[in-house]
């Protein structure tokens, strides 16, 4: 998957696009590269942030703690950093939660 790659430190990299005032919180797929992820919360005030934070840290079951917003905080696409799980356990786990192409 290119939107999870490892880093020299162990933390995972995870780009992700997201698409906020959507009628549920999901995964739809990929799109350029990145993990398509919609949520319910508007992008005011930080909301569609936390949301995201949320849903990964659910999504791997880690602690909210343990995912950052690397970069993108006003932007669709943000890369976040993910601690405490490891690159073939994450992929595993979105590979499940992905829909079937």
């Amino acid at each position: 998957m290119d939107c999870l790659t490892e880093q020299k430190d162990g933390t995972l990299l995870l780009t992700v696009y997201v698409q906020p005032r959507a009628s549920r919180v999901r995964l739809t797929g990929l799109h350029g590269g990145a993990l398509k992820l919609t949520i319910t919360a508007p992008p005011v005030e930080g909301r569609a942030n936390g949301a995201v934070v949320e849903y990964i840290a659910h999504l791997f079951n880690i602690p909210p703690k343990a995912v950052s917003i690397k970069s993108g905080h006003q932007s669709r696409t943000k890369r976040l950093t993910v601690k405490n799980i490891t690159l073939a356990m994450a992929q595993d786990l979105l590979q499940q939660a992905l829909p079937p192409q």
